[in-house]
């Protein structure tokens, strides 16, 4: 295939350092890899995170977790989102971790457990202000309280999640704080209860950066492993998008380029066709405002991105050849990041969103 996503797993381990010099050597670290690793691939990413560091796993739905144990991990998994009552079963058979924040699911789960005959770990959700999954904080205790005295079900843990951690915009920032506040709040109660809380964690990317009073006992630092940080952490990019530059042509002033006509040569020129495309996930968005880079120079795209292909500039006397390597974006170069602001929108859906059929190549140095 020309187009394939080179995953640098040498720059994941290097991120995976960069969270632990920040968190230190006591906290646990919850790498999620939800979405296919957020379009990296989750069983040989979480092979190699948990290698080198790594020592949770975070997924959306139990086929994500079932996928990590038919591919031979037995780390902790945790299921992030709200799981289905019919789910449970295949949850405790898998021994998945799932996250609890109502009577009825916790009900639910310790008979599913106790039908099977199998311990169920649960982690309690609390929500302090995103809105989403969680129970409110004051909730907490009787909630513990259930999970605990049913048979089959141990708490494992608690957490939260943040909604505004990534921005150091005062409002954000204060808000982010009261989060944290309501969170230690439900955490005391439990304690005060007699209750142990399990594992506390709460941390995602931002709180990684601008938060270090949330770290507890784990983080959950999606985006900063993968290489994006919104802070000044040293991390690098994980994937990087290729192609190759499959045709010249030759293209007379005025003469248009792709579908729509959005693009016209405004002098002679060359144009080069690269088959990577929307289906492949580069966004169409970007069209006639990206551009590729080719033998160490970026040539920018002529014209909409179709479906398989997109084509670029390269002047009047280029200076590459057909069968050149083209990096759509990657690190030293363009990164999702950059693209995503171009079309208003956030790095993760640029990375989630590259296509199942773009083969992934996994790079690395063995130490």
């Amino acid at each position: 295939m020309a187009t394939r996503a080179i995953i640098h797993l040498d720059n994941l381990r290097g991120n995976i350092e960069a969270a632990r010099k920040r968190i230190g050597p006591k906290t646990k670290i919850c790498l999620p890899v939800k979405a296919d690793a957020y379009g990296h691939g989750a069983v040989p990413v979480s092979r190699f995170a948990l290698e080198a560091g790594a020592e949770y796993l975070g997924v959306s739905g139990f086929n994500e977790g079932v996928e990590l144990r038919n591919g031979g991990i037995k780390a902790p998994v945790l299921l992030l989102s709200q799981a289905l009552p019919e789910e449970l079963p295949q949850i405790t058979d898998h021994e998945l971790t799932p996250l609890v924040s109502d009577e009825e699911f916790i009900d639910a789960a310790a008979a599913a457990a106790e039908r099977l005959g199998k311990d169920l770990t649960v982690h309690l959700k609390v929500d302090t202000g995103m809105g989403r999954l969680g129970c409110a904080p004051e909730n907490a205790v009787n909630l513990s309280r259930k999970i605990v005295s049913a048979k089959r079900l141990n708490l494992g843990g608690i957490a939260t999640h943040f909604s505004a951690s990534d921005s150091p915009a005062k409002n954000h920032f204060d808000y982010t704080r009261e989060q944290i506040r309501r969170f230690q709040e439900a955490v005391s109660s439990l304690n005060n209860a007699g209750i142990d809380p399990g594992i506390v964690h709460a941390a995602n990317t931002g709180a990684i950066s601008f938060h270090e009073d949330a770290y507890f006992d784990m983080v959950r630092p999606g985006l900063f492993l993968y290489g994006y940080s919104h802070g000044d952490a040293e991390v690098q990019p994980v994937m990087e998008l290729k192609s190759v530059l499959v045709s010249i042509k030759k293209l007379k002033k005025g003469e248009a380029v792709s579908y729509g006509m959005t693009w016209t040569a405004p002098s002679d020129t060359h144009i080069g066709l690269i088959p990577t495309g929307y289906a492949d996930g580069f966004p169409r968005g970007l069209s006639n405002n990206h551009s590729i880079l080719i033998r160490g120079k970026a040539y920018p795209l002529a014209g909409r991105i179709c479906m398989d292909q997109c084509m670029v500039n390269l002047g009047s006397e280029p200076e590459v050849q057909r069968w050149d390597e083209a990096v759509i974006f990657g690190p030293g170069f363009t990164n999702a990041a950059d693209m995503a602001e171009k079309i208003n929108t956030i790095p993760y859906e640029i990375l989630c969103n590259i296509n199942k059929r773009v083969p992934r190549e996994y790079l690395h140095n063995p130490r």
